[in-house]
């Protein structure tokens, strides 16, 4: 017990002098951009029928709505790790059916990349309780301790580079990744068809992220006192007119300058130009 009364008398119970902290210790990170040219986009089946009818096709946008991240040792590399990563990116497009009419259709494509990153050896199993698990609780997946460091990804969305209708009649890419995510598939409200007689939809895309490598690691820091913000809160209930309130709001002077980029992409993947039904 004495030995435990003078290891806690290291830090300060009063806020005050050395503290210990447990945090995320980065040991190696890199930043990448990437270009996916030419990923074949799922489509549903009533995607697939405004594309078979479509005379110009353009993405509007493109979002990621989930990723997976794996770590895996790298084999006679002590201490590296290979990190996979998939995105699953949701992509909204518009297509021209003639004489002015358009309509918007959704697809998703899967984009894959691997990095190698030193994260260390790492020598006990980290274990954590948790509210959710009883003394006589079975072994869940939350609970099994690993030695493995933890990736994390940060990407923005991805930029549309292009766009490219091909025909069933002209031998189409191999290595198509065929198995999507049921909660995917229900982002564009209907099943993904992998198999298709019909024309192919492809896209070009360009993407940014940071990739790091992390591991649990305890920190002594300096810490002063508990900061209390200055700043006194802001009642969410306003009596003041409508007309108040909008003469608070600073004029949004670079709307007018110009200096704000439009990032929908125009891109068109059928005919030349527009089609008359958005210019």
């Amino acid at each position: 017990m004495s030995d435990i009364r003078n290891s806690s008398s290291l830090f300060s119970h009063d806020n005050l002098g050395a503290v210990c902290i447990d945090t995320k210790r980065v040991l190696d990170a890199c930043r990448d951009r990437d270009c996916y040219e030419n990923v074949r986009v799922y489509l549903t089946a009533e995607g697939e029928d405004v594309l078979d009818a479509a005379t110009n096709i353009r993405a509007r946008s493109a979002n990621i709505i989930c990723a997976y991240v794996g770590v895996d040792d790298v084999p006679f590399n002590c201490g590296f790790f290979r990190i996979s990563i998939r995105y699953y990116v949701l992509l909204d497009f518009e297509a021209c059916l003639g004489l002015g009419r358009s309509q918007t259709f959704a697809g998703v494509v899967v984009l894959e990349k691997e990095v190698i990153l030193y994260g260390g050896e790492g020598s006990v199993n980290t274990f954590s309780s948790s509210p959710d698990r009883g003394f006589c609780s079975a072994c869940e997946a939350g609970s099994i301790g690993t030695t493995a460091p933890v990736a994390i990804v940060e990407a923005v969305e991805p930029i549309v580079l292009g766009t490219r209708v091909v025909d069933c009649g002209c031998p189409c890419s191999a290595g198509e990744y065929i198995e999507i995510p049921e909660n995917v598939s229900e982002s564009v409200g209907g099943t993904l068809r992998i198999s298709t007689d019909g024309p192919r939809l492809y896209i070009s895309l360009g993407t940014f992220s940071v990739i790091r490598l992390v591991r649990s690691a305890q920190l002594i820091v300096q810490a002063t006192d508990y900061s209390v913000p200055d700043k006194e809160c802001t009642s969410a209930d306003n009596d003041d007119s409508p007309c108040s309130i909008f003469n608070n709001i600073s004029f949004p002077e670079k709307r007018f300058r110009g200096s704000e980029c439009n990032t929908t992409e125009r891109n068109s993947g059928r005919g030349k130009g527009g089609c008359g039904c958005g210019k």
